[in-house]
C-alpha cells in the first residue's frame, strides 16, 4: 500500500488548477487595476447574490480531486476503501466551503503559505477525525489533498491581482515555482545525456534500497524487530531554529531544507538525526515518498556519513569520490564527471551525517571542506548533523548555515511511534496499546520516551518479553545503558577508542551523584573535568580529565552541553539511576532519607531501594514509614515495587500505614493527597473497578489535583464510570490539563455530559472540535460574538452565564434552537473565579433556576 500522504503529490498542476479556479468568480474587465486588496469571501463563486457555483458544486469539485488522486494510485495502493473515500470527500468539501467564511484578505492568505492556509480552512470548517470517523490513513490522505488544493488556491490569488504589496512579490514567485515543480522535474531530466539519466535511475533505486529501512541499534531482541520500512516508521519531529535565523520558531524537521539551503542540525543521541537523513535521501530518490517536499523533486541525494568518509591519513573526498568513499555498490557504473554536473546544475542534496563522530582535529578539515564545496557549487541543498556539544555555535556561520535543534517527541508523537513500530514489526496492535498504557501510567517511562531511540528500546523490550516491560526500572535502565554505552558504537562501526562498560558506568555515576548531592541539574565543564581527572588513575585510564570528559561527552550518549561550558545528563532519569547506584555503594542512606520532602530526590530514593541489598532496603522502608509524614508513607509504599526482597513483617507494616491515606475519605483529604503525593500517588490509587459508592469521585479528584500527562492517562480509565459525581469531576478538571488533549482523550468519551466550565474562546473552540457540548457554564467576561460563533447551535441545551457584568439583553439566545435552560449568576466573586482552574469547585458547576 502506498503512503496515503503521497497520493496528493501525484496530482499535476494541469489537473488541479482548473478545479480550483471554479471556486472563484471570474475576473471582470479592469479587475487587475484595483487599488486595494479583496477579502477572500468576496472572491468565491458560491456566495453572494450571483452564484456561478452552488454549494453542491463544491462537493463535486472535492469529489473530483479525490477521484483523480485515487486514480493516480497503482494496483493495491489505495489508502482508503470506498466508504472512507466518501468521508474524505465530504470532509474536503467542508474545508473548501470554509473559503466563504474567511475575512482575511488575499495578500494575507498568500503570506500564510499553503501549510498554514490549509490549517486555517480546516479549523474554520471544524472538520475533525471524530466528526467523519476517519482512520489514520484517511486523515493523511485528506491533509495532503487539502494542502495541494491550498497551494493552487494561493497561486490563483498571486496570478489574479497586481496590487499585492512589494514585500509579497517574493512569496508569490515561490508559490508559482512550487506549483510548477512537477512540470519542471519533467523538463529537467530529459535535458541530461542518456547515460546520466540511466545511471541516475539505477542510483535512485540503490538509495531507496540502501536507506529505505530504519534500524535501531543495540537492542537485545530477535532480528525481526531491528529493522522496518522507513516510509511506515518515519516520524515527523519538530526542529527549533536558532534565534538568529529568521523564520518560524519551529518547523517540521523534514522541511528544514525548504526554509534554507544550508542547515546545521543539532540533536542529542537517538533524537533521529540519521533517520532524518535517510528519509530525505529516499524522498529525493523516489517520488512515491513525497510528503509535500517539492523542494526535493528532481534532486540527487548524496548520503555522506562522516565516520565512513573520514579515514586516517586521507583527504576528504572530492565530488567524484562521493560514492566510492561510502562504498556505494553502483560506483562502477558512474559516468565520468556525473557528480560535478549534478552539483553545477544545483540539483544535489548533500546529507553530511555525524560531525561529532570524527576527531576534533578532523572537524577542522571538515569545516574547510564544507566551505569550499558550498562556495564552489552554489544552489545545492546541504544538511549537516551533529550532537549539540561537538561543535560550537556559529561553527558554519561563515558559510551561511542556519542552525536548528531537533526537539524531543511530543505526547502525540509517542503514541504515533508506538503504533507504527508495532504495525511495522507485525506485532498485535493490542500489544502497542498495552505499552502506551504502561508509559502513560508510569512517569519514569514517560520521561524515557522522549526520542525515537528510547521509544524503540521500550517497544522492543516490551515485545521481547511478550507484552511486558521489565518488572523493575533497574533492569530497564540497565538494558538502556548497555545499548548506549556498549553496543551502539560497535554496531554502528564507529572507529573510536573504546572504554569498558563498567568503567563508563563508574565515571558517569560520580558525575550524577555530585549533581544530586549539590541539588544541581547541570555543572560547569571544569567541575566535571576535575571529578573525572581525580577518578581516572584509580581506574587505570590513560589521559587527563579533559580527555576522559571529551570521550564520554561524544561517545557515551548520556552527557550533553546545553550551553557553552555547562554539562548535564541527556535524561534526568539516568542521572537519578546512576546517582542512586553510587549512593548505595557509598552507604549514603542517611543523606538519601534526609531528603524525603524534596520532589527531585523521589526517584533517587526509589532507585536506591532497587540497588540496595535486602537488609539495607528494609531499613530504608522502616525509616520512611516511621517519620510520621504522609510523603514518607507514600514513598515507602511506592518503594515496595523496587525492592527485590522484603521481609513479610516489613511489607505488612508499610501496607498498613499507607491504608490510612488511600483511598481518601473526604475532599480535603483528596486535595491534600494530590498535593503531597504528586505523581508518586498515581501508582498507588485504586482503579475504576476497585472503587464504588458515594466516595468513588474522590479518587479521580486526587489525580486531577496532581495534573500532568500521567494523571490525564489515569483519568481516562474513569471515563465510563457510572457515578454522576465522577463524571462531574472529569468535566470540571479539563482546565487543569492540556485543553485539546483532554477534550480528545476524556470529554469526547463521556457517556454523561454535565456542565463543563468555559473560560474563553479557546475553550469553546476545543469543544467545537468534538462536535460541541450540551451543557456549558461560561465563567468570567465574554463576548456575545464568541458564544454565537463558537458554540455548536444544535448541541447546546443548557447555558449558565457567570459574569461580573452581564450582557444587556438576551435576544442573541435565539441562535440556539434547542436551548431549554438558561442561568445568569453574577454573585461569584473574582477571587472564587480565579480558583477554578487550580481547584475544582463541584458546587459551582451546578446551575439553579431558569
Amino acid at each position: 500500500m502506498v503512503d496515503p500522504g503521497a497520493l496528493g503529490a501525484r496530482l499535476a498542476s494541469s489537473a488541479v488548477a482548473p478545479l480550483v479556479k471554479k471556486l472563484f468568480v471570474k475576473d471582470q474587465p479592469g479587475a487587475a487595476l484595483v487599488t486595494k486588496p479583496v477579502r477572500i469571501s468576496g472572491l468565491v463563486s458560491f456566495k453572494g447574490e450571483k452564484k456561478d457555483v452552488t454549494p453542491k458544486d463544491v462537493e463535486k469539485i472535492a469529489d473530483e480531486l479525490v477521484r483523480r488522486a485515487l486514480k493516480a494510485a497503482g494496483p493495491g495502493e489505495l489508502p482508503v476503501d470506498a466508504a472512507e473515500a466518501v468521508a474524505v470527500r465530504t470532509a474536503l468539501a467542508h474545508c473548501l466551503a470554509a473559503l466563504g467564511t474567511l475575512t482575511i484578505e488575499d495578500y494575507e492568505a498568500v503570506a500564510l503559505g499553503p501549510e498554514e492556509f490549509a490549517r486555517t480552512l480546516r479549523s474554520r470548517s471544524a472538520v475533525t477525525v471524530a466528526t467523519f470517523a476517519l482512520s489514520r490513513d484517511a486523515e493523511l490522505f485528506l491533509d495532503r489533498l487539502l494542502h495541494t488544493a491550498s497551494l493552487h488556491i494561493l497561486n490563483f490569488f498571486t496570478q489574479r491581482s497586481t496590487y499585492i504589496a512589494r514585500q509579497q512579490t517574493r512569496q508569490s514567485q515561490q508559490l508559482a515555482q512550487v506549483v510548477k515543480a512537477v512540470d519542471v522535474l519533467l523538463e529537467r531530466l530529459p535535458s541530461q545525456s542518456a547515460e546520466d539519466a540511466a545511471f541516475e535511475a539505477r542510483y535512485a533505486s540503490y538509495i531507496t534500497a540502501r536507506h529505505g529501512t530504519l534500524t535501531i541499534y543495540g537492542l537485545d531482541v530477535y532480528a525481526g524487530t531491528s529493522e522496518w520500512p522507513l516510509d511506515t516508521a518515519y516520524l515527523s519531529l519538530e526542529a527549533t531554529r536558532d534565534r538568529a535565523w529568521e523564520g518560524a520558531a519551529q518547523v517540521a524537521a523534514e522541511q528544514v531544507l525548504a526554509q534554507h539551503d544550508h542547515v546545521l542540525l543539532r540533536g542529542v543521541a537517538g533524537s533521529g538525526k540519521t533517520t532524518l537523513v535517510q528519509w530525505l535521501a529516499v524522498t529525493a530518490a523516489d517520488l512515491t515518498y513525497q510528503h509535500g517536499l517539492t523542494h526535493l523533486m528532481g534532486r540527487v541525494p548524496f548520503v555522506l556519513p562522516m565516520r565512513r568518509i573520514v579515514r586516517p591519513g586521507t583527504e576528504l573526498p572530492v565530488p567524484e569520490q562521493f560514492l566510492t568513499s561510502v562504498g556505494c555498490l553502483v560506483t562502477g557504473e558512474q559516468p565520468a564527471g556525473w557528480v560535478e554536473r549534478v552539483l553545477r546544475a544545483g540539483r544535489g542534496v548533500l546529507l553530511v551525517d555525524g560531525i561529532d563522530e570524527i576527531s576534533e582535529e578532523r572537524r577542522k578539515d571538515a569545516k574547510r571542506w564544507l566551505r569550499d564545496l558550498t562556495r564552489t557549487f552554489p544552489g545545492n541543498l546541504w544538511l549537516v548533523t551533529t550532537r549539540p556539544s561537538a561543535v560550537p555555535e556559529r561553527w558554519l556561520d561563515t558559510t551561511d548555515f542556519a542552525e536548528l535543534t531537533l526537539s524531543p517527541m511530543a505526547y502525540d508523537d509517542v503514541e504515533t511511534f508506538v503504533h507504527r513500530w508495532h504495525r511495522a514489526a507485525g506485532a498485535d496492535e493490542t500489544t502497542g496499546a498495552a505499552l502506551l498504557r504502561s508509559v502513560r501510567s508510569a512517569p519514569e517511562l514517560e520521561r524515557l520516551a522522549t526520542n525515537p531511540l528510547m521509544c524503540g528500546m521500550l517497544c522492543a523490550l516490551h515485545r521481547e518479553r511478550r507484552g511486558f516491560l521489565p518488572q523493575d526500572r533497574k533492569s530497564l535502565y540497565e538494558a538502556a545503558l548497555t545499548m548506549l554505552l556498549e553496543r551502539r558504537d560497535v554496531e554502528r562501526d564507529v572507529s573510536a577508542v573504546r572504554m569498558p562498560f563498567a568503567t563508563q558506568v563508574q565515571l558517569l555515576q560520580k558525575l550524577a551523584w555530585w549533581l544530586i548531592r549539590n541539588s544541581r541539574s547541570e555543572m560547569a565543564r571544569s567541575e566535571a573535568v576535575h571529578i573525572l581527572g581525580e577518578a581516572a588513575p584509580s581506574m587505570n585510564l590513560d589521559g587527563s580529565g579533559e580527555d576522559v570528559y571529551s570521550w564520554l561527552l561524544l561517545r557515551a550518549g548520556l552527557l550533553r552541553e546545553p550551553a557553552h561550558g555547562r554539562v548535564d545528563f541527556l535524561h534526568r532519569t539516568f542521572q537519578d539511576y546512576l546517582g542512586a547506584r553510587l549512593a548505595v555503594q557509598e552507604l549514603d542512606f542517611d543523606l538519601l532519607l534526609n531528603h524525603t520532602d524534596r520532589a527531585e530526590w523521589e526517584d533517587v530514593i526509589l532507585l536506591a531501594v532497587a540497588h540496595a541489598r535486602p537488609k539495607e532496603a528494609e531499613r530504608m522502608l522502616q525509616r520512611l514509614v516511621s517519620d510520621g509524614t504522609a510523603r514518607g508513607k507514600l514513598l515507602a509504599a511506592a518503594s515496595l515495587r523496587y525492592a527485590a526482597e522484603v521481609a513479610p513483617a516489613v511489607r505488612q507494616q508499610v501496607e498498613e500505614r499507607v491504608r490510612s491515606l488511600i483511598p481518601p475519605r473526604t475532599e480535603h483529604e483528596a486535595y491534600d493527597l494530590g498535593e503531597v503525593g504528586g505523581a508518586l500517588v498515581l501508582g498507588l490509587l485504586p482503579g475504576p473497578d476497585e472503587v464504588g459508592g458515594e466516595l468513588a469521585y474522590l479518587v479521580p479528584l486526587v489525580a486531577a489535583r496532581v495534573g500532568g500527562p500521567t494523571a490525564l492517562h489515569f483519568l481516562t480509565r474513569f471515563r465510563d464510570h457510572p457515578d454522576e459525581r465522577v463524571q462531574l469531576v472529569l468535566t470540571a478538571s479539563w482546565s487543569i490539563f492540556d485543553r485539546e488533549l483532554y477534550v480528545q482523550e476524556v470529554l469526547a468519551h463521556l457517556p454523561q455530559r454535565p456542565f463543563v466550565p468555559v473560560h474563553g474562546p479557546e475553550d469553546l473552540r476545543a469543544l467545537r472540535s468534538i462536535g460541541g457540548w450540551p451543557s456549558i457554564k461560561v465563567i468570567g467576561p465574554y463576548r456575545v460574538e464568541d458564544l454565537t460563533e463558537l458554540i455548536v447551535p444544535e448541541q447546546l441545551t443548557r447555558l449558565a452565564l457567570d459574569a461580573p457584568h452581564p450582557v444587556e439583553g438576551l435576544a442573541w439566545l435565539s441562535a440556539f434552537p434547542n436551548l431549554v435552560d438558561v442561568t445568569v449568576d453574577t454573585g461569584v466573586s473574582e477571587a472564587e473565579r480565579m480558583q477554578v482552574p487550580s481547584r475544582i469547585q463541584l458546587n459551582a458547576l451546578t446551575s439553579q433556576g431558569d
